[in-house]
């Protein structure tokens, strides 16, 4: 081959790669562009993984009923993975307990800080672990529960007695907590409520449709909260 024809198949070579190298990062973009949530994934035994339905049907919901731009497909991450701060919002959830190293509290700390909103769900059993280790994250906030007034209830569906009890734990009244930093939300915790279990598949906890469509206007709002602030 001559060397004219060398250099001409070289620069359609790189032409070529500049291109795959051009679509590879739009299709980057669009999926960054897209509302994400992850479950995280967390040592102490409890079970981090339970319903990964969830999360789908939550997203699914949102995309439909309040514009939300979601990717509706169930992804997990660890505090230490080098894409954590890669997701605006962080789901958890389980019926054990929950145990972070010290490098994971620092983390989470400055996730939460710098933009980041951490939704956590008691699906019975959690509730001590969960309290223990987010005051080794924040030891100089206290969870405080939000006032009915509070803008997640009533920034898309209207819940003017606070959070909504999906399903009986112990027959107390269901509670929305938070955690806030520089006047933002940037932890929610619902207790004795469990809106999570509306969101899975109707099959799974034969939760009653008007209950299921309840959890999922309210998980919506939660949703649109984060986005918003």
């Amino acid at each position: 081959m001559r060397r004219g024809q060398k250099i001409n198949a070289l620069l359609l070579l790189i032409c070529a790669q500049i291109c795959v190298i051009s679509e590879i990062d739009a299709q980057i973009k669009r999926i960054d562009s897209q509302f994400r949530i992850a479950r995280l994934k967390y040592s102490g035994g409890g079970d981090w993984y339970n319903d990964p339905s969830a999360e789908v049907n939550l997203l699914k919901f949102a995309k439909q009923y309040a514009g939300v731009d979601a990717d509706p497909k169930y992804e997990f991450v660890e505090i230490s993975n080098d894409n954590f701060f890669s997701y605006p919002f962080i789901f958890l959830t389980g019926h054990g307990n929950i145990s972070l190293s010290e490098y994971e509290i620092r983390r989470l700390r400055l996730y939460l800080e710098n933009g980041g909103f951490l939704y956590v769900d008691d699906d019975y059993g959690l509730d001590k672990s969960f309290r223990r280790e987010i005051k080794k994250v924040f030891p100089e906030y206290q969870l405080t529960e939000l006032p009915y007034s509070h803008g997640i209830y009533s920034c898309l569906f209207q819940f003017p007695n606070g959070v909504p009890k999906t399903h009986e734990h112990d027959n107390k009244v269901p509670q929305g907590f938070g955690i806030f930093h520089k006047g933002r939300l940037i932890v929610y915790y619902t207790y004795e409520s469990n809106p999570s279990d509306g969101w899975v598949d109707p099959d799974v906890h034969k939760t009653p449709q008007a209950k299921r469509e309840e959890a999922l206007r309210f998980g919506a709002n939660i949703l649109v909260w984060a986005l918003t602030q």
